[in-house]
């Protein structure tokens, strides 16, 4: 690597960097009591709609010198080599074999954001499998150029933070996507951003119908209740969710 040393690397910041960054929900949170608002977040053109799946955000960093480090949304857990890796929610022992498989593009830091799920992870495994079975999909790919990212490794922790938090980091598209040839999160659907609901009960509805029950199931013991959907445009330019536990706790709460 000519960027920067992996051996010498600030790994916090590297760490930060690479850290998935908060998604909007599609209608906004009010903080005070975690109810939705009526205030939306618009889209215009093409909206993609993906399942949502009920696991443990984590990561496969990929380094151009052929390395690679595992983490969850919060820490790295293990790099490529490592005789030990930090075991917390089964992400090294899944993952592992996985991003053995794995190399970076030329001369670019690719980092893959996937979900785990199933297994003991999360309150809702046994949506997926009442066996312990466990799964990953992919959901996102952010890509950095080597000197981009040596750059930014000098960054205070403050503005590294802000910048992950401003949508600095850059995704691929929809179809740069689907051309990775991962196994993706469900596409569900895609549709004009003008057809989708504005009310909270429209949108309940809405999620009901488009998605009834999980399509990442691992096994027929699974109860198949879904998360929910993101919503994203096709160059992940705007990005939300929408889960149907905030809808039906808002829906309750209205009543």
């Amino acid at each position: 690597m000519t960027g920067f040393d992996i051996r010498t690397v600030n790994l916090a910041a590297l760490n930060s960097l690479t850290k998935y960054p908060s998604i909007p929900t599609y209608h906004q949170l009010d903080p005070r009591n975690g109810s939705l608002t009526d205030e939306v977040t618009v889209f215009t053109g093409t909206v993609h709609g993906t399942e949502k799946v009920d696991g443990t955000n984590s990561r496969v960093i990929l380094l151009p010198d052929g390395s690679y480090l595992l983490g969850s949304r919060e820490e790295l857990l293990y790099a490529r080599g490592d005789l030990i890796g930090n075991p917390a929610l089964g992400i090294v022992a899944n993952l592992r074999p996985f991003a053995d498989t794995l190399t970076a593009p030329d001369g670019r830091i690719r980092v893959l954001y996937l979900e785990l799920y199933g297994g003991r992870i999360g309150g809702q495994a046994k949506q997926y499998s009442a066996r312990g079975a466990t799964g990953w999909r992919l959901f996102d790919v952010a890509e950095f150029t080597e000197d981009d990212f040596a750059d930014k490794l000098d960054w205070p922790p403050a503005t590294i933070s802000a910048w992950r938090e401003d949508q600095g980091q850059w995704f691929l598209g929809e179809d740069e996507l689907t051309a990775t040839g991962l196994e993706l999160v469900p596409r569900l659907f895609r549709i004009d951003g003008s057809a989708l609901p504005s009310g909270i009960a429209e949108m309940n509805t809405f999620l009901g119908e488009h998605l009834p029950a999980t399509l990442v199931a691992l096994d027929d013991s699974g109860l198949g209740g879904p998360e929910g959907i993101v919503l994203r445009s096709g160059d992940r330019s705007v990005i939300a969710k929408a889960r149907f536990q905030d809808y039906a706790r808002t829906l309750k709460r209205r009543k």
